[in-house]
């Protein structure tokens, strides 16, 4: 419930940042004599910035169970089955949550965690993961996803795409606007080229810029969740193992819907910027210079 009152909180913060910043630079009064409502596009700006990432959000559970195949196993009389939905309980207490659904999907070795809510989240974990790593291992993993969920990932990484989707939609249409009514001085009625070439051109670099931002939230939240997988399970090696074997194996590629809450990821974009998860070295770097024992 805190997270939802921030993700409310930060969405009025932004729109309030941005209509007194613009206020006091003048735009407001020019854009609003000139036929651009500038309350309004900051609702229309939060409309578009949030309102994709909330529905991305509440869809994020069934969507991860579509596009991976998983499938549910808390009710499993499966002995493997039943030992992964026991450790699942065991650090879901631990962590302070309710019980996870948990999941099996076929593929290399990987598992993520997902959910609008994190009392009522899915861990899952992959066939690749169980045949390739030691119950220990496993363990630690899915102590990762739990720390994931424990931390409230899934909200917060919606609540920065939401906030970077807003300032994108916004400051591309302000500029979009000041260039085709001030530098290519057209006087008609209504916006003409220049707003829609310049709106479209920004949507694309600012929205580069956004995901660059996004990208190093997340890789902030890995060395936490690996952190917190170390916490719950008493010591560190066990995830530093972990994290050793998924840098020697293939761990494949999730689908997009899930990829950002994976255990690993392959650097995407340029360079390493746009990578939702750190190299794996520096990874394991972080685990030992840490304070868990």
């Amino acid at each position: 419930m805190k997270r939802i009152i921030l993700f409310v909180l930060t969405n009025l913060a932004v729109m309030l940042v941005l209509g007194i910043s613009a206020s006091l630079l003048g735009v407001n009064r020019y854009l609003t004599s000139n036929g651009l409502h500038l309350g309004q596009l900051l609702g229309f700006a939060a409309l578009m910035g949030f309102g994709g990432a909330i529905i991305s959000l509440l869809m994020s559970k069934p969507m991860a169970k579509w596009s991976t195949g998983a499938h549910i196993i808390n009710d499993s009389s499966d002995p493997t089955h039943r030992w992964i939905v026991g450790t699942v309980a065991g650090f879901a207490q631990k962590a302070g949550i309710q019980m996870p659904e948990v999941a099996i999907f076929e593929g290399e070795p990987n598992a993520f965690a997902t959910g609008a809510f994190k009392n009522s989240a899915l861990v899952a974990v992959s066939t690749g993961l169980l045949q390739n790593m030691t119950r220990e291992e496993v363990e630690a993993v899915i102590g990762h996803e739990v720390a994931h969920v424990s931390n409230g990932d899934m909200v917060t990484m919606t609540l920065i795409q939401g906030v970077m989707n807003t300032f994108v939609v916004f400051l591309s249409r302000v500029i979009g606007y000041v260039v085709d009514k001030v530098i290519l001085r057209n006087d008609r009625d209504g916006v003409g080229i220049g707003y829609y070439v310049t709106t479209m051109v920004l949507d694309i670099v600012l929205g580069l810029l956004a995901a660059v931002v996004v990208a190093w939230f997340s890789r902030q939240r890995e060395y936490r969740a690996d952190a917190g997988a170390a916490q719950l399970m008493g010591r560190k090696q066990p995830m530093i193992n972990a994290l050793a074997r998924l840098g020697g194996v293939d761990s494949g590629e999730l689908p997009k819907t899930v990829q950002a809450m994976g255990i690993s990821g392959k650097p995407g974009g340029f360079m390493a910027l746009m990578s939702s998860h750190p190299p794996i070295e520096d990874r394991i770097r972080a685990l030992q210079q840490s304070q868990v024992a």
